[in-house]
């Protein structure tokens, strides 16, 4: 197989879910350009890829995402908001009040993370990436990334607590009624 027909391959199995991840560190149209620059790197460096791919690739995208925010100095966009973007893109089932404040407690939670904890819950969450692919994304040993995954899930599950209630009261839900959202264990 000559090396175009393994980036074309690389290419469409990865690009989705390279730009899903760029697009939750930056927002959508600066995480084109990441990814954009990530397969450029990719193509460059393209007989030193490892299987799997998606990890280094993951990674790539995080280097250039922080070498991104050390030269440009702008805020951009919090997974949070792109979180909002697509939850609310999804289809509403059941009741829609409980649906609305559950999402609402969750998003404010998840703000009040640290950049660090998202990144740990978005790249398993969302990315749907195990403990030892995500540990090679952020560069750290495999115990390393399963301790700040389970210490960023903890510090989730006290934030929707804090969030549920206070988007309960002020939607006048009584304590019953509240909203439960709950951190899965993998």
């Amino acid at each position: 197989m000559t090396d175009a027909q393994r980036f074309r391959d690389l290419y469409e199995e990865c690009h989705p879910r390279v730009l899903a991840y760029a697009s939750s560190l930056v927002g959508r149209q600066v995480g084109e350009d990441i990814t954009s620059e990530t397969f450029t790197v990719a193509w460059r460096r393209m007989r030193d890829i490892p299987t799997p791919p998606l990890p280094w690739l993951l990674g790539v995208a995080r280097n250039l995402t922080r070498e991104l925010r050390r030269h440009d100095g702008r805020q951009y966009a919090l997974a949070a908001e792109e979180a909002q973007r697509i939850i609310a893109s999804g289809p509403h089932v059941g009741d829609v009040a409980a649906d609305v404040t559950e999402r609402e407690a969750a998003l404010q939670a998840l703000a009040t993370l640290s950049d660090v904890d998202r990144e740990v819950l978005t790249l398993v969450a969302w990315h749907g990436l195990g403990p030892r692919q995500a540990a090679r994304v952020l560069g750290c040993s495999t115990a390393t990334f399963s301790v700040r995954l389970h210490r960023a899930r903890r510090r989730l599950e006290r934030a929707i607590d804090a969030a549920a209630v206070a988007v309960g009261v002020a939607a006048g839900l009584s304590r019953d009624s509240r909203p439960k959202v709950t951190v899965k264990e993998h």
